[in-house]
């Protein structure tokens, strides 16, 4: 609140100037200039006041059916994600990359860590479609693909999620793939699978078997914590559309690359010609319509 105070002691100020005779309005439109996009930010951080809206955001990337072409999307999409998450300063800790047959991935896991990380792109769960010419087509013809994307809370170590042993099944196998920066021929990643929820967790990115395992347990209680939220969310008829959302077919967004350019949001309407700039990371004017659509509704 010390930035805003500031803010408004010097338009204050340049008001009392104005008054008094002296010509301001070039520093006024500068300050104007540069407190618009602050109160901007300050108002959907007020409207973030989901419980663990401050957290660090889980994001999992997993492409449809269609082979190299869904799998290609998938890697721009986590492109994408990691361009926004460098623009507003957050770190990317990437915990599980698996590596596509011929190009992209069949899957990723990654944690963007900065405060309300996970209020911004909670929003961002669901299914995006992309429309182009296929760079793997012979042919050049049109394509469409879809992607899966979902993101939960990093949740605290306070907060009590109860696993039974007998409920999953931990796999122990060799790293591989370009995702690992530490990855040998030693078996130190570790796979969770938990039979009553159908969550499978991988994790190879660490230097051992125990902070992958470790990791992959984290990953595993934040992912259930989410659906333990969304479970009390639709008994109190409050339904959250995410789950919803990562059925093929009921997409989020369209990312249409030809026959001409524009990325459009099916819940809010908002759009843009710009495609190549969202796909760099220019996010922002859709989530933000997107948190407001969530909470008016």
């Amino acid at each position: 609140m010390k930035r805003l105070d500031r803010y408004v002691g010097d338009m204050e100020t340049l008001l009392e100037f104005e008054a008094s005779g002296e010509e301001v309005a070039p520093e006024f439109d500068k300050n104007l200039g540069e407190f618009r996009p602050f109160l901007e930010d300050l108002e959907i951080k007020v409207l973030l006041s989901g419980e663990q809206d401050i957290s660090n955001a889980i994001l999992t990337i997993h492409p449809g059916a269609g082979g190299t072409e869904s799998q290609d999307w998938a890697f721009m999409l986590y492109r994408m994600y990691t361009r926004w998450a460098e623009r507003h300063g957050y770190a990317v800790e990437l915990m599980d990359f698996q590596d596509g047959d011929t190009a992209g991935l069949k899957s990723v896991t990654a944690i963007i860590k900065g405060e309300y990380a996970y209020g911004y792109l909670k929003t961002e769960s669901g299914v995006h479609r992309l429309v182009r010419i296929s760079p793997f087509d012979a042919a050049s013809r049109r394509h469409t693909s879809f992607t899966s994307v979902f993101v939960s809370p990093e949740i605290n170590d306070d907060i009590e999620i109860e696993i039974d042993e007998k409920d999953i099944r931990i796999d122990i196998y060799r790293s591989g793939g370009k995702g690992g920066q530490n990855v040998n021929k030693v078996s130190t990643a570790v796979r969770i699978t938990h039979f009553p929820s159908g969550l499978v967790v991988t994790c190879q990115n660490e230097r051992s078997q125990l902070q992958n395992r470790e990791m992959a347990w984290k990953i595993l209680k934040s992912r259930l914590y989410q659906l333990e939220m969304e479970k009390r969310a639709k008994e109190r008829q409050a339904v959250e559309e995410s789950k919803k959302d990562i059925s093929w077919g009921s997409q989020i967004r369209s990312y249409v690359l030809h026959p001409y350019r524009m990325v459009k949001d099916h819940r809010t309407d908002v759009e843009t010609g710009n495609a190549d700039a969202v796909l760099d990371g220019a996010l922002d004017p859709f989530i933000k319509a997107a948190l407001m659509e969530k909470i008016g509704s």
